[in-house]
């Protein structure tokens, strides 16, 4: 497979917002496992970060900032599954604000500069009911999935002075 050619590399102007939220979940989660893809032999308790597509804004702010909908599914076997998956939803806000009110910087990524929370942490019966793409037709049966949507606003890097300025 390819590379993408420098040029091209050097027109990116924002990382993926998921990057960013896999950096800021994994730092203040310590001992979860955080993840964009579940694998196929996957353990738990687990973090999901998605993009969901069904919101981004880029306004031609001169900031570069962009704003997205993340989906964040958490996941945790029982014994005690269905609360300890709600705790861990209660940890990943926490995580989200801490890094939002430090203003957190990800090496290479850009900023997070804002977290908000857009719908409260939820029971899901199984993984075919999930928002966005699916990758199993149920979970099993002794796994517990919450699901949170967060909008997220970040900022890239700046590598050189803006004009104006």
């Amino acid at each position: 497979m390819a590379a993408l050619p420098d040029a091209i590399r050097a027109m990116v102007e924002l990382s993926p917002i998921e990057d960013v939220m896999l950096h800021v979940l994994r730092e203040g989660l310590p001992g979860i496992a955080v993840n964009s893809l579940i694998a196929d032999d996957q353990h738990f308790p687990l973090v999901l970060v998605r993009r969901l597509a069904s919101f981004g804004n880029w306004g031609g702010d001169e900031r570069f900032t962009d704003q997205a909908d993340i989906a964040v599914h958490c996941f945790v076997e029982d014994p005690d599954g269905d609360e300890d998956a709600a705790l861990l939803s209660e940890a990943v806000r926490v995580a989200l604000r801490n890094a939002w009110r430090r203003n957190a910087h990800i090496p290479g990524r850009g900023y997070l500069v804002k977290a908000q929370m857009v719908s409260a942490p939820r029971r899901a019966t199984d993984w075919a009911t999930s928002t966005g793409p699916v990758q199993y037709a149920d979970l099993p049966t002794r796994v517990h999935r919450y699901e949170t949507q967060y909008r997220l606003t970040i900022r890239k890097e700046r590598s050189r002075p803006l004009p104006f300025a």
